[in-house]
């Protein structure tokens, strides 16, 4: 059988995402294991890991993501999790009202400029935020533009307020968390969060690393099948050769950035047409 493919792995609160990364090396004694879109310790939900042949096409993933998150309000730590420090607090504090809630949500909705938290495995000249942050290395985080396609206020109670965010790459639920309390002059922090999707892989079909153990190879999802939200090319046969060897197919069709591409219904890799000619990006 071949050991080549994505696993929709659940993984568990309290374990990195490199843990992760490294429980599925045991399980298939293979070193090529990777995975897509960190999950902090203190997340759970879906992690897509790539093994073997399919490590190379971990960038061209979906990479939209569905989260469903805790906001606690009346503290707010210098993570933007209760996994840091507690920098404020508001022991006394009217809880916004639904109405609050979901107007200061709806200023969130669509591209927006957001600062990641220090503690975060963003790169700065060349060194982890994180680790900048923990030996109290004063540091400017660069903000970014993020998409945030939807939220939607799921419960509220007495100090926190439970809901769903859909995003795109690159977007911080903590960030998200402590901006949305500043929104209401609250101190906030993120409480939980579970990671709902990321791109077509869904928790409700997630497998935990004893359900991976007991099932083997055949819980991995071709790495075709990974990518069925890419346009799919079908190249004549002929040209086969060629294109796992870099070389161009001229074709009268339209530039597309990625393409995935097949032959006689095999999976030959990712291309892209540029000026009228397909390249490779990526073979299997």
């Amino acid at each position: 059988m071949n050991d080549d493919g994505f696993i929709n792995l659940n993984k568990p609160s309290g374990m990195t995402s490199h843990d992760a990364v490294n429980h599925i090396r045991r399980i298939f004694s293979t070193r090529k294991v990777g995975h897509a879109g960190t999950l902090d310790p203190m997340a759970a939900g879906v992690l897509p890991i790539a093994i073997n042949r399919a490590t190379k096409f971990i960038e061209y993933l979906d990479d939209d993501k569905s989260y469903h998150a805790e906001i606690l309000f009346g503290v707010a730590t210098d993570s933007g999790d209760l996994e840091g420090s507690v920098i404020a607090r508001a022991d006394d504090f009217i809880i916004p009202t639904n109405e609050d809630l979901n107007a200061a949500l709806q200023s969130f909705i669509g591209e927006i400029e957001q600062t990641p938290p220090k503690f975060s495995a963003i790169k700065i000249h060349g060194r982890k935020a994180y680790d900048l942050a923990r030996k109290d290395i004063a540091f400017d985080m660069p903000s970014r533009r993020v998409k945030v396609y939807r939220l939607k206020l799921i419960s509220l109670d007495k100090e926190s307020a439970t809901i769903e965010v859909d995003c795109g790459k690159g977007t911080y639920v903590r960030s998200l968390a402590v901006d949305f309390g500043k929104r209401l002059n609250l101190p906030a922090t993120l409480k939980s969060l579970v990671r709902l999707r990321a791109g077509g892989f869904d928790l409700k079909d997630a497998l935990t690393f004893d359900e991976i153990k007991n099932i083997g190879a055949d819980c991995l999802l071709p790495i075709e099948d990974a990518l069925n939200y890419l346009p799919q090319f079908e190249l004549d046969e002929h040209r086969v050769k060629a294109f796992k060897n870099g070389l161009p197919t001229t074709l009268r069709l339209a530039d597309e950035k990625f393409l995935r591409v097949c032959a006689g219904g095999k999976f030959l890799g990712v291309g892209r047409i540029d000026r009228g000619e397909l390249r490779a990006l990526k073979i299997v």
